[in-house]
């Protein structure tokens, strides 16, 4: 067997703890929005409302008058409101991770559970996609079965850049005030560029991330750096990554042995599929041993979309 079911029990708190996470990030994005408060400017004679940002901006909304009171009144309520909500979703949160271990009810790495959430926390996730075996994790929790170790082994995970959202990606990487492995670092602070593979980042336990990107098409900048740190990761290009690029996308929720959720975002399994046979069957100088590999997990993920257990 190439995979089995997920037991009973993990199954119905996999259900249970993606609802709280889905809930918890929804209202997450939306606190957001109210970062920063509302306040009240004298100058002279003239009294004035002020949104202020986390970043120390500040803007000037308008006079007082019966309109910016109404407008501070409900930044207020709502704000509370959010924050209080918020609050009993992260003790909720908590409580799902907690009962995800005891129930055994995921196995990714945990650095790669680290990693993907500082992505998204830093709001850099829609700019990079897992490729490779890891988008295996995201396939066998949506279809509530545990593939075979065998199919799974790997040290190290791949994130595919978007060249296409280059501006708004540079544009909030400053926004930041860090750099690619600045991020990585708040996941786990012993990461580090690896000598001679810029575009690899490794940490102290030896675990890497690899940074991909599609060859140059139209206006795309190369070489290219993340930032303008010196230090920072160069994504490499990498054999037909322009068909990853654009290929549909899958998401889902996975959770790590220690019962940590997160968002993956992937590729579709059909896209997977056709990828992994092209690498076992085309890909020049692709070592033997891969190839029976990528051949193995095209055909246990097109077995899943066979058995309807996974869908596109």
């Amino acid at each position: 067997m190439d995979y089995l079911p997920l037991p009973d029990n993990a199954a119905r708190q996999l259900i249970d703890s993606t609802t709280v996470f889905d809930e918890f990030q929804r209202v997450q994005a939306q606190a957001r929005q109210f970062a920063g408060g509302m306040y009240w400017k004298r100058q002279g004679d003239y009294e004035y409302l002020v949104r202020t940002q986390p970043d120390g901006r500040q803007g000037r909304i308008g006079p007082r008058s019966p309109e910016t009171e109404k407008i501070q009144q409900e930044f207020s309520s709502s704000k509370a409101e959010v924050e209080s909500r918020l609050r009993s979703l992260r003790a909720a949160l908590k409580d799902a991770e907690r009962l995800n271990k005891a129930l055994k009810v995921g196995r990714v790495p945990s650095p790669v559970v680290a990693v993907l959430q500082a992505v998204e926390d830093a709001g850099l996730g829609p700019n990079f996609t897992v490729v490779g075996t890891y988008a295996l994790y995201a396939y066998e929790t949506a279809a509530g079965v545990r593939i075979v170790q065998g199919a799974l082994a790997t040290q190290d995970v791949d994130l595919l850049w978007d060249a296409r959202k280059r501006v708004r990606f540079m544009t909030d990487l400053q926004r930041l005030e860090t750099s690619m492995l600045g991020v990585l670092q708040r996941a786990d602070p012993s990461f580090r560029r690896k000598e001679g593979q810029n575009e690899t980042a490794i940490n102290d336990k030896g675990f890497e991330v690899d940074f991909l990107r599609r060859q140059p098409e139209g206006d795309d900048p190369h070489p290219f750096r993340f930032s303008d740190d010196e230090g920072d990761l160069w994504p490499v290009q990498a054999v037909r990554a322009s068909v990853l690029t654009n290929a549909p996308r899958f998401e889902h929720v996975v959770v790590s042995a220690t019962g940590r959720m997160t968002l993956m975002r992937t590729i579709s399994p059909a896209s997977f599929v056709e990828f992994k046979r092209w690498m076992a069957k085309k890909a020049p100088g692709r070592p033997e041993m891969k190839k029976r590999r990528d051949l193995r997990q095209a055909e246990i993920v097109q077995k899943l979309l066979d058995e309807g257990l996974l869908h596109a």
